[in-house]
């Protein structure tokens, strides 16, 4: 069967198992040694003590030293064009489960006969296996790949297209699945996991400034502190942990006609803060974060925008040091109105 229908035929599965996996099923089935058929790419999520976990396929999520709360959101690499992998290699089956899995497909007669006799000789008559390798049940599983969730639709998620293989448990997955699940990969995964606070600054004047007058931004770090989730797959003993700590905040003040501190709009943290806070007897002083507004907002509002980035970082199975990923960015709007300074000519 070409490889363009052979992958038509999973992805349509797969998608009528996505359909299942979103109702109240039981999740258990899924993973290799459960009593389903070990095809589902399903999500469960649970919360016990505020700790909260998930899983997607044999990978399981422990998000509970990540962001919560109706602000927080994902990060967006700063890098722009890197992304976690959309799709992975990793076990799937136990013997009975990929029987389950397959037969149904070859009894539908809709893969066409050559390619059905194929599979049964591949699986079943001893080609490369016997039995869909019942002899070694308990030894290993059958490894599939999985579409990473959110990533359907992307073209990455083809390049997962090889046949189903057998691993035995210890063992390496062949060196020519480059998209073989590792530590680095659950690292990945897990940055797609990571929500951060989002970033309202304190200014002063607080909501409303005045033309040419220095504004005053700052955080208190305290409400940033950092975030990360943990990725692992239990059945291989692999482990990936990722961590994103707040490195700098930018701001743009959602106009050209101002002029930020610094200059570039960049500030730095530094120990505990970010910028810092306005106290009496500053109004002479350039602030270290902040903008001047040259021009009024007249009758509306200036959207200025306050971006933390958070350097990225992870540790895992076989990888004490850590490693970095790509920074991340998040941020989001806040409404500063801009009056005229009113004065009078006697």
């Amino acid at each position: 069967m070409p490889a363009v229908a052979r992958n038509t035929v999973r992805v349509t599965l797969l998608a009528g198992v996505l359909v299942l996996g979103s109702g109240p099923v039981a999740w258990a089935d899924f993973v290799p040694g459960g009593k389903g058929t070990g095809s589902e790419t399903q999500v469960h999520g649970g919360q016990e003590d505020q700790k909260v976990s998930a899983t997607a396929g044999v990978v399981v999520f422990d998000r509970s030293k990540n962001g919560s709360g109706g602000s927080a959101g994902p990060v967006t690499s700063a890098s722009g064009t890197w992304t976690p992998p959309a799709c992975y290699y990793a076990p799937k089956y136990t013997p009975d489960q990929l029987q389950k899995y397959l037969e149904p497909i070859w009894n539908a007669e809709s893969t066409g006969s050559e390619w059905d006799l194929s599979q049964r000789n591949k699986y079943v008559n001893g080609g490369e296996y016997k039995d869909f390798n019942k002899a070694k049940a308990g030894k290993g599983y059958w490894w599939d790949s999985y579409v990473t969730e959110g990533r359907e639709g992307d073209p990455g998620a083809l390049k997962c297209n090889k046949a189903i293989f057998w691993v035995d448990k210890g063992d390496a997955p062949p060196a020519d699945v480059p998209e073989a699940i590792t530590p680095e990969m659950l690292a990945q995964l897990a940055y797609a996991e990571i929500r951060v606070p989002s970033t309202k600054v304190d200014l002063a004047p607080a909501g409303t400034t005045k033309v040419n007058l220095p504004t005053w931004a700052w955080l208190d770090t305290a409400k940033f502190k950092p975030v990360s989730v943990t990725a692992s797959v239990p059945l291989l003993g692999v482990t990936a942990t990722t961590t994103a700590e707040p490195l700098s905040l930018k701001i743009e003040p959602g106009t050209g006609d101002a002029t930020t501190y610094p200059a570039s709009g960049v500030c730095e943290i530094a120990g505990d803060r970010i910028g810092e806070a306005y106290a009496k007897g500053k109004a002479k002083e350039t602030p270290p974060c902040g903008v001047k507004y040259l021009r009024s907002s007249g009758d509306g509002s200036y959207k200025l925008r306050a971006t933390i980035t958070w350097k990225i970082h992870w540790t895992g199975t076989g990888v004490p040091d850590e490693r970095g990923l790509p920074d991340g960015t998040f941020g989001a709007e806040q409404d500063v109105i801009v009056q005229e300074i009113q004065s009078i000519n006697r």
